[in-house]
């Protein structure tokens, strides 16, 4: 036993040639066609003509089966692509990160027609997807809600807002959660998922949020007056819908971690490059000891942080549920506050170049702080996963 794990086993890794064969081809594709459009992207808060350049990759459908339109890769080929994306633009990887969320919701939870109907669009990168959860009272606090979907003829009729919905103006499709019945004792039942089209009479994108980073990442708050939506429109079971949206969170949560991931390897290549190059007293500054230390830290921190979100996502693939949870919530935490020691390591080593925004560095530090916050902040993620290993695997209700 290797506690709380049964065995060593538990610790393996699956990554294989055909991952590093999507890691190079990605690599080489963002390094020719992508880096050098990233800084006008941000200047202008949007992804620009990237968002249709990249479908040449199949990135939008990377982990969806074949028969929707897919391209029938598995939970580690999306670990594999964000590192390397949010390597050369952490944006660009938000938005593939909300895609997958709904096509992953709909395909777990949805039934045979609304998958049809919406995934093999997103999939084949045709149309946009937005998942819209958080309100302006209730972020962390899921069960504290206030939109209200009331059941009418062959239907229901959806009012509320929704706040920080990553592509809510660009979205042709948004995953919708909201109350279909009051609170109970229980607080949590009575949430039911909808899909909403952005041409539904009532459905309104309020204002873009300007963000602290992800400056490319279209942030929005959204609101729904009185949109009249099918019944075949809702996902899976009426009611059910906190759990399908806390499912969806912890499915997007080492995704976050390798966005962290690959704004760290980013930052180190950088010290490293500029430790080599620059000299000082007459040698180069790679020389110092105090700039190894820096190199050398970032380097444990890095290799750490790699290691634990491809062992998370080796959970999520062989199915260990209760497993990946918590090694989901320790890898979301540590990989984004490794990435943020990186890049203050690296503006150290940069010195007065450091505090300039000509080297990047200022960037990833602000795209990390949406990192620490979203998909659940690193604080309730040191609770989460603290939670969870006394309930799953200790027996005690805390």
């Amino acid at each position: 036993m290797v506690f709380p794990f049964k065995g060593l086993e538990d610790f393996k890794i699956d990554l294989d040639q055909d991952h590093e064969l999507l890691r190079t081809t990605i690599r080489d594709f963002l390094e020719r066609e992508v880096q050098n459009r990233v800084e006008e992207g941000e200047r202008k808060g949007d992804l620009g003509e990237v968002r249709e350049k990249i479908k040449e990759l199949g990135l939008n459908g990377l982990d969806v089966p074949q028969e929707y339109g897919g391209a029938g890769g598995d939970y580690l080929s999306l670990l594999v692509a964000t590192e390397e994306i949010s390597r050369i633009w952490p944006s660009l990887s938000t938005f593939f990160l909300i895609n997958w969320m709904f096509t992953s919701a709909l395909l777990r939870f949805g039934g045979k027609d609304i998958k049809e109907r919406y995934v093999p669009p997103v999939a084949r990168g045709e149309k946009i997807a937005a998942f819209a959860n958080t309100e302006p009272g209730a972020g962390t606090d899921v069960a504290g809600m206030s939109s209200v979907a009331k059941k009418v003829n062959g239907g229901y009729v959806l009012t509320g807002k929704k706040i920080f919905i990553t592509s809510g103006d660009l979205a042709d499709y948004i995953i919708v959660t909201a109350r279909t019945s009051p609170p109970s004792e229980q607080r949590w039942k009575g949430i039911t998922m909808f899909v909403v089209e952005r041409d539904f009479p009532g459905f309104k994108v309020e204002s873009r949020i300007d963000t602290t980073g992800l400056k490319a990442s279209h942030t929005t708050e959204i609101s729904f007056n009185e949109v009249k939506v099918p019944e075949e429109n809702v996902v899976g079971e009426v009611g059910q819908g906190f759990k399908y949206a806390v499912s969806s969170f912890d499915y997007a949560r080492t995704i976050v971690a390798s966005q962290a991931l690959g704004i760290g390897q980013a930052a180190l290549e950088k010290m490293v490059r500029y430790s080599m190059d620059r000299k000082s007293f007459g040698q180069s500054i790679a020389g110092f000891q105090m700039v190894q230390q820096k190199v050398s830290e970032s380097m444990a921190d890095l290799t750490t942080t790699r290691l634990l979100v491809y062992w998370a996502g080796s959970l999520y693939k062989r199915g260990m549920e209760n497993e990946y949870i918590m090694a989901a919530s320790l890898a979301k935490f540590f990989a984004t506050e490794a990435a943020e020691r990186i890049v203050l390591r690296a503006m150290t080593v940069h010195g007065g170049y450091g505090v300039t925004t000509s080297t990047g560095l200022e960037r990833m530090l602000r795209d990390i702080q949406i990192l620490k916050t979203y998909e659940g902040t690193n604080d309730i993620q040191r609770v989460s996963a603290a939670r969870h290993f006394y309930r799953k695997f200790m027996g005690l209700n805390v």
